[in-house]
């Protein structure tokens, strides 16, 4: 007697037909079956053949167990999304990204957000290696559990739970060490970017790929932006959030003032919150040579300075200007409307999803930077002499 197959065990107990009555109704064998309605019958079935099974599935109702294939195949054609939070806006535009790639290769991505003990908000940022150890849960065979990961906005160490799992980091900053050799892949082989063959990161050989976004050229853009209208004292209303986007933008901003003839910039760091943002801007603007613009390196810190200006009797544009960043939909809610600099958070998921595809099918992705867009709304204006 042969062996149920997995597939045949779960659509027989639901009553559904299985790919061996197709095989009945068709007069073929199951094999002819599974190569006609998995698209690898080319050169092996002939088109009537093939014709013939489609049409017998087609009358009786048959649908491939894609839980069952999966079973067979060693795989679950599952991806995780980890993100440090799931209430900031941005984080949703990723995610549709990175569906829609995955949906059109039969892959489905689940979301998970990562500790802030790992690499999350502080208010004097202290980098190091994490104490988090996750208690068990969906993931507790991580490896076993998924076939890929995509990490958004966080440190490398947050993938230390997924050794053997292949990765793909969004908006973390390039040359990230780490990451499994892909499958197929020659171990340690070198890809783009790598240091040669002793650049080993935790998770093996090479660098784990990346996905980031040009946001030194965007806060480069906001800076040149303000100095063409004339504004020379810039505050920084900076997030304490020890990620390398953050840090980026603070490089960024300080060199680009820097380079502008009497250009002077003060600093304020705050939490990504209205509240702490608010306290933050009015720390510069109590300051006896208070800056005439505010750079604000998120669109809600952004509101959190408009609060602050408008509780000095301070008019936006009129007596400062106030820059955002990310352009998420609060940004032309804020009256005036922000000007900021507009990520691409959705194609960012796409072209993780995209990379994280090639690793999956041996390749090594190149890096990829997204550019920004600066965009110019009411929110900022010359400077009153």
């Amino acid at each position: 007697m042969s062996a149920i197959s997995p597939e045949e065990a779960q659509v027989s107990a639901l009553g559904r037909p299985t790919s061996k009555d197709v095989a009945q109704e068709a007069g073929v064998s199951q094999s002819t079956v599974s190569l006609v309605l998995g698209g690898k019958w080319t050169g092996r079935v002939s088109p009537a053949t093939a014709r013939s099974v489609r049409s017998a599935a087609e009358r009786l109702g048959y649908r491939p167990n894609p839980a069952a294939r999966n079973l067979r195949l060693g795989t679950t054609r599952t991806v995780l999304l980890m993100v440090p939070t799931l209430t900031a806006p941005f984080f949703g535009p990723v995610y549709t990204g990175a569906a829609r790639v995955a949906a059109r290769h039969g892959f489905g991505v689940v979301v998970a957000t990562w500790p802030d003990d790992t690499n999350g908000p502080v208010e004097d940022a202290c980098p190091g290696p994490p104490s988090y150890t996750p208690p068990d849960g969906p993931f507790a065979s991580p490896d076993e559990a998924i076939d890929g990961v995509l990490a958004s906005s966080m440190a490398v160490e947050a993938l230390a739970r997924f050794r053997e799992t292949p990765a793909v980091m969004l908006d973390s900053g390039p040359s990230i060490p780490a990451g499994p050799t892909p499958r197929g892949a020659r171990p340690g082989a070198p890809g783009p970017g790598d240091h040669g063959p002793g650049d080993h990161g935790p998770h093996g050989a090479g660098l784990v790929p990346t996905v980031d976004f040009g946001v030194a050229e965007g806060m480069r853009g906001i800076a040149e932006h303000l100095a063409g209208l004339g504004h020379r004292r810039i505050g920084h209303v900076a997030a304490a959030v020890d990620q390398w986007t953050f840090r980026a933008r603070a490089r960024a901003l300080a060199a680009a003032v820097a380079a502008v003839p009497g250009g002077v910039l003060s600093r304020s760091m705050c939490a990504i919150d209205a509240t702490s943002a608010k306290n933050a801007a009015g720390r510069l603007l109590d300051r006896a040579d208070r800056p005439t613009a505010l750079v604000c390196d998120d669109d809600l810190i952004a509101a959190g300075a408009y609060k602050a200006a408008r509780a000095r009797g301070l008019d936006i544009p009129g007596d400062l200007s106030v820059t955002g960043f990310d352009d998420v939909l609060l940004a032309t809610a804020l009256e005036p409307e922000l000007t900021t600099v507009r990520l691409p958070a959705e194609e960012l998921g796409a072209q993780g999803m995209t990379a994280l595809l090639e690793l999956l099918s041996g390749r090594r992705p190149a890096p990829r930077v997204l550019p920004g867009e600066l965009i110019i709304r009411g929110s900022t204006a010359p400077p009153r002499t």
